[in-house]
């Protein structure tokens, strides 16, 4: 049974508090840099953190559905949005940080990195999928898409954060416990939606007529 729905001003305090949080791991990340504090290689702790929260943030926004279902709460919907522009935020800084800071704008090494390495190619491929959802967040989009149009295009949310934990994974070299983590509960989040799905299709499946 669907639980009571939050009044405008309680959600207005959880988006804030969401906003606030979401923030975090970037205003932490400032004040290491600003105190020359990223370890012996900042880039690679600049590229870590912004796509471990790349990661995260979208992990969390596909947990937004099942966590309506299994509890009937409704508010998480509310918030996934935002999530979802946090996720494609962090994500541009990411990639700006191979880009700039890593590759200092050398097209042709980065075109063959793309190329010839696979961990770079579905980082890249998992981002490029990202920027048609965040052009579309918008409630205007969502009108002019149409709901069955709009809803079919997010679907390749799944498809980001597939390969973001393969990403994740191929780059690992040693400890393996963060990708692992992440391929669980995306594997926990994509079985609940596939298990409502087939759920659905029994309740909805017409009964044979008697003979």
């Amino acid at each position: 049974m669907p639980k009571p729905s939050l009044n405008a001003k309680t959600l207005a305090w959880i988006k804030v508090a969401t906003f606030l949080l979401a923030l975090l791991p970037l205003a932490k990340l400032g004040v290491n840099a600003y105190l020359d504090d990223l370890g012996a290689n900042p880039i690679e702790k600049i590229t870590h953190v912004t796509g471990y929260w790349t990661l995260t943030m979208l992990t969390i926004t596909l947990a937004a559905t099942p966590l309506r279902r299994l509890s009937g709460w409704n508010w998480p919907i509310r918030l996934r949005r935002m999530l979802g522009l946090f996720a494609f935020g962090y994500g541009c800084l990411h990639l700006s940080t191979y880009l700039v800071l890593d590759q200092f704008f050398d097209w042709d090494a980065i075109v063959e990195d793309i190329v010839k390495r696979p961990y770079i190619t579905v980082g890249f491929a998992a981002f490029v999928a990202m920027v048609p959802l965040a052009i579309t967040s918008t409630d205007n989009m969502l009108r002019r898409l149409g709901g069955k149009n709009w809803l079919r295009l997010h679907r390749l949310a799944y498809l980001c954060a597939v390969g973001g934990v393969v990403h994740y994974w191929w780059l690992v070299k040693k400890d393996l416990s963060n990708p692992i983590a992440f391929a669980s509960v995306l594997a926990v989040l994509l079985g609940v939606r596939v298990a409502y799905r087939l759920g659905g299709a029994l309740v909805r499946r017409p009964t044979s007529r008697s003979t």
